[in-house]
Order: C-alpha cells, then structure tokens, then sequence
C-alpha cells in the first residue's frame, strides 16, 4: 500500500557525509527504485505501471532522453526512471480541499520537494486577484480567464508561452500553432537553459542542430569521450550502452571536475556480473578545471596537426570549409596557459592524444558541463573542429552526441518550440493553415524574466515544468514572475513556480505519460523523439488520477478556440478529438515526417534525417562542415574564491526532488551542502562540517547570497567547488550567460565562502 506524504518539511540542518561510492547501480539501485515505487505507487500498481515503461506498446519514461536498444529488457528502465514513473502515478492526491487548507504564503514557505511529495493534481484551480489561496475552477472559466487577460493585452507579445521537455510532439506542435496564430513568437523552453548552445554550435558548424550518431554508433566506436557529464545520476540507462561499448573494445576517456561512480564501474542489474563485482568503465579520467575544455581540445587539435599522418586530409578537403585559418589559430595554442585552464598534467593530455591518434572511430559526448558557461559555444565548436580533423563525423561509430536531459525537450525543439524559428519553417506554416505567422524574433528564457521584470510581459503561460526554480537568480526571476498580470502552469504535480504568481494566477491539471487518453475518437497516444533523433509512440496504462484532467493537446486545443474565436483558421475541435489529424498536418509541415502515422506504427518508431550522419551533406552557408576559430577562454579566479558549478543530487530530476540523498557522493539527510577540494578548504581554513554562506560575485555588484551550507571536503578539481540547484540558482546573475545561446552560466560561478551564522 502506498504511503501518505510527509505532514512537515524534513529537518536538513545537519547533513550527514560518507565517503563517495565508485560504482553505480547494482543491487542497491534495485532496492532503492522498488522502495520508492512502493512508497508512491503501492505493490500492484508498481509491477503494472514499471513494467510498461519504454516498452514498445507502453509509454515512454518521463525521465530522461536517453534511446530505447532494438531488444528491450523486461525491466527497461533506471533507478531515476523509476522515481520519475513513481511519482507521477502515485496514489496521492492534491484536491480542492487541500488548498483549501494551505495559504498561497504557506506553499511558499515549504520545500520543492514536500510540495512534490503531495501527490497529483485533481482540479484547476484560480487565485483571484487579491485572493490568498487557490480555489476550484471550471475549465471553461479558467480558458475564460485567459483570454481575458489576453484580449487586454496591448499586443500579443506581452504574452509568454513556456514549454517544458516533457510535452509531446503533438502537444508542442499545437502550441506553437496556437501562439503564432495569436501574433507571437515568445516560445522559450528549457532548452534555452541547457543545451542551447549544443544547437547553436551545432547548426553554425554542421548545419544540423542535434546529435550526429545513433546508439549502434556508440557499440560501434573505437573510444568515446565523456565530458562535462554525470550518466550515473543523469542518463542511467547511457551505462548499459558504454559497457556494452567496452565489451566490443572501445576505450572511454572521462573529462569532468568531479569523479562520478558511475563511469568508474557500472553494476549492471540486469546481469550476474552486474550484480557482483561490475565493468570498470573509464580509461582515463581528466579531472579538468570547471570551463577549461575548449583549451583541452585546441591543445588536442595542435598536436593532431603536428602528428604526421593524423589528419584525413581526403576529409578536411573534400567536406570541410575554413581549415587553413583554423589550422593556423590551433598551432598557436600555448602549453602554459592550456595547463593553468585545464588544471591538467602534461602526461595526461599526452596520454589523451595516444588514445586519439589509435582510434579511428571517435564519438564525443557532452551534458551541462560544457553547455553553461560564457563561452560554451566556441567550446563546442572546437570539439567538432578536433571531430572534423580526423573525419569523425559522417563515420559508422563517430560523431557529436549532445545528451539531452528531459524526454522530449529535442522533439519539442523540432516541432516549432523556439523563439527564433527559420523562415522555412513560418513559410511552411503559411501555406498549411493560411495565416501569417509573426517573423519577429520573440524571447528566449532569459529576455522573458526581462520583459516580466520590465513590465514588457504580463501574462506568463507554461505547459509543464518549474519555471521559477529551473531558472537563474532566483530573487530577480521571483520578482518579475510576481509583476505579471497572470500566470498559467499546465502541471501534473505541485511545485514552487505554483507559489510564485501573478496578480491572478491558475493551475491546469493535465494526464500524465503514464495514463490513458481517451478523446472523441478513441483512445489516442502521443510521441516523442529521443536525444539522438528517433521518433516513437507513447500509450498511458494507467486510468488518469482523476477524472477533472484534460491532456496537453487538449488543454491547447480548447484554449485556442476560447481564445481565438470563430475566426480561427486552424481546426481545433477535430485535433482534440483525434491526434492522428494533428500528425497528419505535421507530415505536411515539418521535413522528416513524410508518412508520420504510418511510420509512427511501427513499434520501434523511426529514424529522423541527418544529413551530415546519413550522407555526409552539410546543409551550412558554406554548404560544408565548418572549421571555426575564437580565443580561448577560461573562467579566471580572484585570489581567495572558488568557482562554483550547480549541479543535481542523485534523488533528483532536473527541479523534482524525490528524496534528501545523494548516495553517490556520500551525502545523506541534506542537500544544503558545498563539495570543496580538500586543499583548497585547508587554504581558505573552512574544516569540514563547517557551515558557510555562498556568495557570489559578478561585475554587477549585486551581493547575491544562498546562507547555510556544510562544507565537505570532496575531491573536486583545485579551484573549484559543487552544489546542488534549485538552492544555489540565487547566485547566477540572469545577464550572466552564454554568448551566442544565451543560456545562463551555472557551471562558472564566482564565490567567495564566509562563515555563516549556522554554525
């Protein structure tokens, strides 16, 4: 039987810390997945719902983006997979009476993860202007609600529309249809906030903003390099596909400032070995200074083009345009400054270009780690520079493999979830549904908390997500989310953007992946497309949580006609009763999806285009791969500070807190704790079990501060320091961002550690 949610916040004034573990997984991820599935889900439900997940007629996790293998085990899925599916199809339940009870102040007050540990939404709700707790709504009066605030909108780009990575693609494709033929281009994302600069390097350098390798690729490669990346917590099933990688003789480099249990040695569940001793993935591991990759890989690139024979010179002419420029910028790299970047050795750099130079075929992997910095762009250009050397992309077993964190965030990015959307892409729009789209550029996640903070913006819609503790500097985000006239999130669960409101503010309560769907025509599925570009459905099992839920599509569908009225050219009512019209008009719209609903039956889905993967074209302005150059950057240090870099606990998924454990890591019972390097505290004379206030320093000026963290010592790279987000987001200034992508810098933030009055 499931239990009932906690009644207080836990107490998290006196984590406990261990030493960090050296593998993952294993029988201990077993128990921990199961305790928590009974805790949600009771027995029953737990075996019928985890053994649906991202089996090819069930659904498809809510977690992470990682691909689905050919041949799936009984049991498809990780420990955070679990947790994911847990608590959404949990037996708790949010209702009216519940707001009742607890003021919009008190939600405030509690922690991200009390207000998950609630349960599932089961009505809309409304606070009205002046009102100190949400009350039942009808939909029709909540769809009526917005279009009031809408219809008094000066024009419509005072209007903001949110998406989250879980959206489906139909539902994606719905809402950017819905905003555009409203008259605006404000669709940010949580892209913008995490592998924005992937596409914006991407695009610039091979002409295609995603991935260029598909999971046969990884078994494939001769070594795959993992930098900036924490699979074990992150992307769990990614394990099973680096072991299976290792066993066909593939070497693994991992490049991060923290060593992470995972890619030292995977225990594999599903196998007797896996269940004992495990594989030992990595090869060698580069513990680099936070912001210090893009000197390792020009360092890599001069020594690849003073190593007679080392580049495919067949390639480079044939494919590639801009080589000679940025052949002369790379052999002008300097060994001094690439090891005070990269806080590196010689020997192991020299070691790194061994593995390289034995390899044919070379695949490079990146998360977060090289995506939030100030110069994460050209970070990632000269990792496909070091790709392009060498011929590695366009190769059977090599390629650029951004990993993408929430199940659907790239297929939301295809369906037209962006704020700069290509011109072929409005004209193709056109011409399906007969209105002119806006050409405007809209906002992005960043230029959005401005215009709200400005007054630009006054009605703020999410479809899905935690807008307020996913973004940065979490006071002035708060401050201008709270100067909107209304503010919508369509959720499954409760969280803080839900404490955090406009004048008038409503929750939309919409079914889960994991529940079915039934509309006028039948019971219906969704689909989503996976981090290396595979389109497959999603079919809930479960009955919804309640019967007051709408879906996503749905939801968009009825505000559009609310909003909209008669004049609308686009059929609303026949693409809520019926999902296959809605993939029928994105065959019509969207190149790669000829013949979607015929191809979508197939259980395994199907493949989307990639030019330069599948045929080594290059659909740049060139028409070739580009070589490019810039300077080499590096976050530098005042004397006496440490550079911070935000990061995820083992019992978290993005914003959703499942528990107070990171039991890699060793930390137990508390998440307000910072992970210093050992001689970096003993200089700074913090012991370990000493309490600090972070605070942060920008050019700006502004004292940004999170009070009350424990120290642990923890072997991270020197300089640099860890802890966990939402908590730390108050320290990353929203101007302080990424050049190019605009995506907040998270992983180089500047602190300073003072003693804090916790102690």
């Amino acid at each position: 039987m499931a239990s009932k949610p906690p009644k207080g916040d836990p107490v998290q004034d006196a984590p406990k810390v261990a030493e960090p573990k050296h593998s993952a997984a294993g029988l201990t991820a077993i128990g921990h997945s199961l305790r928590m599935a009974h805790q949600q889900m009771g027995v029953k439900r737990t075996a019928l719902t985890l053994l649906s997940v991202n089996q090819k007629n069930g659904f498809d996790c809510p977690g992470c983006a990682w691909p689905d293998p050919e041949h799936r085990h009984t049991a498809e899925f990780c420990e955070n997979g679990a947790k994911a599916v847990a608590e959404e199809a949990t037996l708790r339940r949010v209702t009216p009476a519940f707001f009742a009870e607890h003021t919009v102040a008190d939600l405030a007050g509690r922690s991200g993860y009390w207000l998950g540990q609630q349960g599932r939404l089961t009505h809309p709700v409304y606070l009205p202007e002046g009102g100190d707790r949400y009350e039942p709504v009808t939909w029709e009066r909540a769809f009526d609600i917005v279009a009031e605030e809408i219809g008094a909108l000066g024009s419509p780009d005072e209007a903001v529309f949110y998406t989250s990575g879980r959206t489906s693609n139909e539902a994606a494709f719905l809402y950017q249809l819905f905003a555009r033929e409203l008259g605006t281009n404000n669709l940010p994302d949580c892209s913008n906030m995490c592998h924005e600069s992937s596409g914006s390097a991407l695009s610039e350098t091979i002409g295609v903003g995603k991935g260029s390798v598909l999971l046969e690729d990884l078994y494939r490669s001769d070594l795959i390099i993992v930098a900036g990346q924490n699979p074990g917590t992150n992307h769990p099933r990614m394990l099973s596909a680096l072991e299976k990688a290792k066993a066909n003789g593939a070497r693994i480099i991992s490049v991060n400032p923290l060593p992470e249990a995972g890619l030292e040695r995977f225990k594999n569940p599903q196998t007797p070995k896996g269940l004992t001793t495990g594989a030992a993935l990595t090869d060698l591991f580069l513990q680099i200074r936070l912001g210090g990759d893009q000197a390792l890989f020009r360092i890599l690139n001069k020594l690849i083009l003073d190593t007679p024979g080392a580049v495919d010179e067949d390639f480079v002419r044939e494919h590639t345009h801009g080589y000679e420029e940025f052949a002369e910028a790379a052999r002008a790299a300097d060994w001094d400054a690439t090891l005070t970047a990269t806080g590196l050795t010689r020997e192991d750099i020299e070691k790194c270009l061994r593995m390289v130079l034995a390899s044919k075929r070379v695949i490079v992997c990146w998360a977060m780690g090289l995506t939030q910095h100030k110069h994460s762009v050209p970070m990632i250009r000269e990792i496909v520079n070091f790709l392009l050397l060498r011929g590695n992309i366009g190769r059977p077993g090599a390629g650029v493999c951004p990993v993408r964190g929430h199940s659907n965030v790239q297929g939301d990015r295809t369906m037209g979830i962006f704020e700069r959307p290509a011109e072929a892409f409005l004209d193709a729009l056109e011409k399906e549904f007969g209105f002119s789209p806006p050409r405007e550029h809209g906002y992005d996640v960043v230029r959005a908390i401005r215009a709200l903070r400005d007054g630009r913006a006054k009605v703020f819609f999410a479809m899905g997500g935690n807008f307020v503790s996913a973004s940065p500097d979490t006071e002035v985000t708060e401050a201008a989310m709270r100067r909107a006239r209304l503010t919508v999130h369509v959720s499954t669960k409760l969280n803080r953007s839900h404490a955090v409101t406009g004048a008038r503010a409503l929750i939309l309560p919409t079914l889960g992946r994991t529940e079915r769907d039934l509309q006028g025509s039948g019971e219906q599925f969704v689909t989503v497309e996976d981090s290396m570009g595979m389109v497959h459905a999603s079919r809930g099992r479960l009955e919804p949580a309640s019967g007051q839920l709408l879906s996503e599509p749905a939801i968009v569908c009825r505000l559009a006609r609310r909003v909209l009225g008669s004049g609308s050219k686009v059929p609303w009512e026949e693409f809520e009763k019926d999902y296959a019209t809605i993939r029928d008009r994105i065959a019509r719209v969207i190149p790669g999806f000829e013949d979607f609903n015929a191809r979508v039956a197939n259980p395994s889905g199907f493949t989307l285009p990639h030019a330069p993967r599948d045929e080594r074209r290059f659909p740049t302005a060139t028409g070739k791969a580009n070589f490019t150059t810039a300077p080499v950057e590096y976050p530098e240090l005042p004397k006496g500070r440490l550079l911070l870099q935000t990061l995820r606990s083992h019992d978290q998924y993005n914003t959703t807190i499942y528990g107070l454990d990171d039991r890699y890591r060793g930390i137990t019972n508390g998440r307000r704790v910072v992970l210093v390097n050992p001689e970096d505290a003993s200089e700074l004379r913090l012991a370990d079990g000493s309490y600090v206030d972070l605070v942060g320093e920008w050019k700006d000026g502004v004292e940004r501060r999170a009070p009350g963290f424990r120290v642990v010592h923890y072997p991270t790279a020197r300089g640099c320091a860890a802890a966990y987000y939402p908590e730390t987001n108050v320290l990353v200034p929203l101007d302080a961002t990424a050049d190019t992508s605009n995506t907040p810098a998270s992983k180089s933030v500047v602190v300073r550690l003072e003693q804090s009055t916790t102690d």
